[in-house]
């Protein structure tokens, strides 16, 4: 089928999506009546357990104490039966692999009676532990291919989830993944553990200022936005790159993108608006909390956000919306990108990690409130990510790091690669203050009156936003902004964890010395404000409140010494310094073999991606591109024979075909360059991707440059791949 009648095909499934509209409205249910349903909730089992079981949950989770054979069976007894009422036919232990994807192996819940009949089962073995095939998963050499054995562990901190397919309902119990060995083969595993080490040196500052009363443990907080891209189905499927890649390879810029910033907020189209109300029910059915939802700057491009929780049931939940947005765009008619860069010129997607720190009696720790400059805890907790940042910028960068993200990072549209933070007026104010003694004043925002005796007075903010800024606080909480649209956010949050329990550690000890048995009042803020302001002369480098994309903060963060991770072949060997190996095996979060692992999966899955891409170029330049060029060519042929055979002047045409045929020329020839620099490599994963940023890259640059140049001469009739203003366009 040709380029025109998928064009054609598309804009009918439109129209078709607009007649059905509204019987998608017309069905929908309360968000109150659906939510968390197919979720078995500390809810649901409260009125399905024992009294005693039920407890016995509470203490795994509050607690982590463990459950006895006997408590396993009547929790897996009760889960079966929950999970049959919904449909399930099916478990499967749902876990996150290191391939940046979630993994699941589907078992039957039924057991034969030895008579001709079945019974439903689901045993406390079945549910606490599984065993997939450890081999097919990447290791990064902490397994041989033929040491098959992993086992996966039930995560009773995170609810049991039914989804439902087409035809099918499954039972998916979240779990960590290890090898035989028992080590960390998931990135669930290292989360739990960051999780654990920074809630224990919190717990350390709570105790020095008296706020631990009733306090127990300290959770990690987290609410992810995640952007993506809507693209028709029938044009992705004529798209070979976007199949493969999940990214298109060449594309020329069409005459109108988003010059005039006019899709950002705008309404959203009926057939858009149909698919995000799905999406929506069943992330509500699976207590997924999203709030917002609009259109983002890219025509095409829309974003997703939930409210706060538990930082582990988050990264479960994101990797939720992730697959959910795939499973129902088809229904539509689309297909969800969530590819941080899937069209050049365009800007890309990202997901915002917004994370704070939250007692488990609900007291968020990095809420300045009001007379902010009296809360020392508050400061002291804010001083202690500074640190942490200006310490381990370098592991944020890596946290971030992927083929596609490489894209978007620095490219005036995302954060650059220089990790900073921005604090805004207020908070700048404050740390001012204590490096230069104690602090006395709060800055005030004050108020906005609009002239119109018609609109209510607003209480602005002490401090200015900055999309700029890679690590921004926002209010309560910090937002990174650099991490890409499809990534397994349970990374970056295990980094951002670690390094802020570390500083947590520094802190706590410096104040414990200082304070020795005394505990007054006078004397916790005088040592309060000496160990801050040690903290702050220190790691001030490491603020910055200004556009980080302007070159002149390249050259002052040089000047400050701040690491400029350019790419992901930079930016990851930083996995493998003395001081990462140190930090993370201190407080054992992954030890030196599991980091690694991690250095040389990510560098690996680096180099593999790039690959097909390149591999995928060539093949689309030189089976599709340049036969169209050719095709072009011998039109503008015939056009220089037919015009002298009339007598006309053909000069110009003559003059159109020379230049043209140079230029395809071109592009035969940079297909054969980059083909020559694929075919070389070298074995170690980290040098191999240092060769892909030398070599590979800039050959896909040079051949895309001259592609994108032959689309906007070749006649659109005979152009293979539809279009970006095809792509970008949504009915």
């Amino acid at each position: 089928m040709d380029r025109m009648s998928v064009r054609e095909e598309a804009i009918a499934t439109a129209a078709e999506w607009e007649v059905v509209n509204g019987r998608f409205q017309a069905g929908r249910e309360r968000v109150d009546e659906i939510y968390a349903r197919d979720v078995f909730t500390l809810r649901a089992m409260r009125e399905r357990l024992p009294k005693e079981t039920f407890r016995a949950v509470q203490a795994v989770i509050e607690r982590g104490e463990g459950l006895d054979a006997h408590q396993a069976d009547v929790i897996a007894a009760a889960m079966k039966d929950w999970a049959l009422e919904r449909g399930a036919t099916h478990y499967t232990h749902w876990f996150h692999p290191l391939t940046g994807l979630t993994a699941e192996k589907h078992d039957s819940l039924i057991i034969p009676d030895g008579s001709g009949h079945v019974l439903y089962g689901l045993s406390g073995k079945e549910l606490i532990q599984g065993e997939p095939d450890a081999s097919s998963f990447p290791s990064g050499g902490l397994r041989a291919t033929f040491e098959a054995r992993g086992y996966t562990a039930w995560d009773v901190t995170s609810p049991a989830f039914i989804v439902h397919g087409a035809n099918s309902s499954t039972l998916c119990i979240p779990t960590a993944f290890v090898s035989y060995n028992g080590q960390a083969l998931d990135k669930k595993i290292p989360l739990l553990r960051s999780m654990d080490a920074i809630s224990g040196q919190a717990m350390r500052i709570l105790r020095i200022f008296g706020s631990d009363q009733g306090v127990s443990r300290v959770e990690t907080t987290l609410g992810t936005e995640q952007e993506y891209f809507l693209v028709d189905r029938r044009l992705y499927f004529a798209r070979p790159d976007l199949v493969s890649c999940e990214r298109t390879l060449f594309g020329a810029a069409p005459p109108k993108h988003q010059q005039l910033d006019d899709h950002y907020f705008g309404s959203i189209p009926n057939r858009v608006l149909a698919f995000m109300a799905e999406v929506e029910d069943e992330l509500y059915r699976l207590g997924v909390p999203v709030k917002t939802r609009h259109n983002e700057v890219a025509p095409g491009q829309y974003e997703l956000a939930p409210i706060f929780e538990n930082a582990n049931v988050a990264c479960d939940h994101q990797m939720v919306v992730m697959e959910t947005l795939d499973r129902v765009a088809p229904r539509f008619g689309f297909m969800a990108l969530v590819h941080e860069k899937p069209f050049a010129g365009i800007n890309g997607s990202g997901k915002h990690n917004n994370w704070s720190m939250s007692t488990d009696t609900g007291v968020n720790l990095l809420d300045p409130t009001d007379e902010t400059h009296t809360n020392l805890q508050f400061l002291t907790f804010l001083c202690a990510v500074i640190r942490a940042v200006h310490l381990h910028g370098d592991l944020i960068r890596a946290s971030v790091a992927s083929a596609g993200n490489d894209h978007r990072l620095g490219a005036n549209e995302a954060p650059p690669a220089i990790i900073s933070i921005f604090l805004g007026d207020m908070l700048t104010d404050l740390i001012e203050q204590i490096e230069k003694g104690a602090p006395e004043r709060t800055k005030e925002g004050g108020l906005l009156t609009l002239g119109s005796r018609t609109l209510p007075a607003l209480r602005r903010d002490p401090g200015d936003r900055n999309r700029t800024s890679p690590f921004a606080f926002t209010g309560n909480k910090f937002e990174l902004r650099a991490v890409g649209s499809s990534a397994a956010v349970a990374w970056p949050n295990t980094v951002i964890n670690t390094i802020v329990a570390e500083s947590l550690d520094h802190i706590a000890t410096e104040l414990e010395k200082r304070l020795g048995e005394d505990r007054s009042a006078d004397k916790i803020q005088s040592s309060v404000h000496e160990t801050l302001r040690d903290v702050i002369k220190a790691h001030k480098a490491i603020v910055f409140n200004g556009d980080n994309y302007t070159p002149d903060w390249h050259a002052e963060a040089k000047r400050r010494g701040l690491p400029n991770l350019r790419d992901t072949s930079e930016a990851l060997p930083a996995l493998r310094s003395d001081k990462s190996v140190a930090l993370f095996d201190k407080y054992h979060v992954l030890s030196r073999s599991e980091l690694e692992s991690r250095l040389n999966i990510f560098s690996e899955k680096f180099s593999t991606q790039c690959h097909i891409e390149a591999h995928s170029m060539a093949s689309i330049g030189r089976t599709m591109i340049l036969p169209a060029a050719m095709e072009h060519q011998r039109r503008l042929a015939e056009t220089v024979a037919a015009t002298q055979g009339a007598g006309v002047d053909a000069e110009s045409v003559r003059g159109a075909l020379e230049d043209f045929a140079e230029l395809a020329a071109r592009f035969r020839d940079k297909i054969a360059v980059l083909e020559e620099v694929c075919r070389h490599g070298v074995e170690d994963p980290v040098e191999h991707a240092r060769h892909i940023s030398a070599a590979v890259r800039p050959a896909m640059d040079d051949l895309r440059a001259i592609g994108d140049e032959l689309e906007r001469y070749v006649a659109d009739d005979l152009w293979p791949l539809p279009n970006y203003r095809e792509l970008l366009t949504i009915r």
